[in-house]
């Protein structure tokens, strides 16, 4: 018998990055929350967020476990997330420190509102401060970003940063 040469890699994150904290911020662990969306995207190609600030998050997640080296299929996961219409052709991820050490580490999601985005909606937005840090100390991001829904999928399709 001889060996598929085609066999997609295990989805399943890592069990120990599962049962620590999410890094977007809504106090559940990983496994329970933005790992089921990477995960199944990962899986099928499938994104599931049933919500604008669901995708936010999961989003956010995506951009802090690409910083860590702990989510190997970010990049796609955020280029698949993101309106057609305003796409980039590809991302500049940050990732683990280099010999140089820089490194952007991720902190801190605090979500300050929505409108719209709901499993009703079309489009919504979601205003949000993401905490980071470099070698240069602590910043922020601060952001409005908007949604749109398409076929039962949410997208992101652009922001104001502040």
């Amino acid at each position: 018998m001889t060996e598929p040469t085609n066999v997609p890699a295990d989805p399943a994150p890592d069990p120990a990055s599962t049962s620590r904290r999410c890094p977007c911020g809504s106090g559940d662990v990983y496994g329970g929350c933005c790992a089921r969306f990477h995960g199944r995207y990962a899986a099928d190609g499938t994104l599931a967020a049933p919500t604008a600030e669901a995708l936010m998050r999961s989003r956010y997640a995506a951009f802090a476990l690409a910083a860590t080296g702990e989510l190997a299929e970010a990049e796609a996961y955020l280029l698949a997330t993101w309106a057609p219409e305003t796409r980039p052709a590809q991302l500049a991820l940050d990732g683990p420190a280099d010999e140089s050490g820089d490194q952007v580490r991720w902190l801190r999601l605090d979500v300050e509102s929505t409108a719209g985005g709901g499993p009703f909606d079309d489009d919504g937005s979601v205003t949000f401060t993401a905490h980071f840090r470099t070698p240069a100390g602590r910043h922020t991001q601060h952001e409005t970003s908007r949604f749109v829904r398409r076929s039962g999928t949410w997208l992101y399709r652009d922001g104001d940063a502040s």
